[in-house]
C-alpha cells in the first residue's frame, strides 16, 4: 500500500458542476420567497436557467396579487433570487429577468356597485 504524499494541483482535481435544473428550482424557490402574498390560483413561479462557468443569467415567470407594488414586488424577486443562487450554488448571477404572467385581483367582490377596475 503506498501512502500520497503530495498535494494535487487545483487544476488537477476536476469540478463540480451544477446542473442547470437544479439552478432553476433554486431560483423557482427564491422567487416563491420573495413574493409577499401569492394570490388564491396563482401557479408556482417558474425560471428558466442559462450557464456559463460560474455564472447564471436567470428568467423568472410568476403570478401576482392585484392592485400592488409590481415593481417592489420584481425588484424583491430580483435581489432574492441573485442571493441565493450565489449562495447555494456558488454563481454569480448577472441578470435576473422577472416575466408577470398574470395579476390575480385580490378581495374579488370588494369594489363598489358601480365602478370598475
Amino acid at each position: 500500500m503506498t501512502a500520497v504524499t503530495g498535494r494535487v494541483a487545483a487544476a488537477g482535481r476536476g469540478e463540480t458542476r451544477i446542473a442547470d435544473r437544479v439552478v432553476a428550482k433554486i431560483a423557482a424557490q427564491a422567487a416563491k420567497e420573495a413574493v409577499d402574498v401569492r394570490p388564491t390560483g396563482a401557479a408556482a413561479p417558474r425560471a428558466t436557467v442559462t450557464v456559463h462557468r460560474d455564472t447564471a443569467r436567470v428568467r423568472v415567470s410568476l403570478d401576482l396579487g392585484y392592485p400592488s407594488d409590481i415593481g417592489r414586488q420584481c425588484g424583491a424577486v430580483r435581489r432574492r433570487v441573485a442571493e441565493r443562487v450565489r449562495a447555494l450554488a456558488g454563481m454569480e448571477v448577472p441578470e435576473v429577468a422577472v416575466q408577470v404572467e398574470r395579476l390575480h385581483l385580490q378581495g374579488a367582490g370588494t369594489a363598489p356597485e358601480g365602478s370598475t377596475r
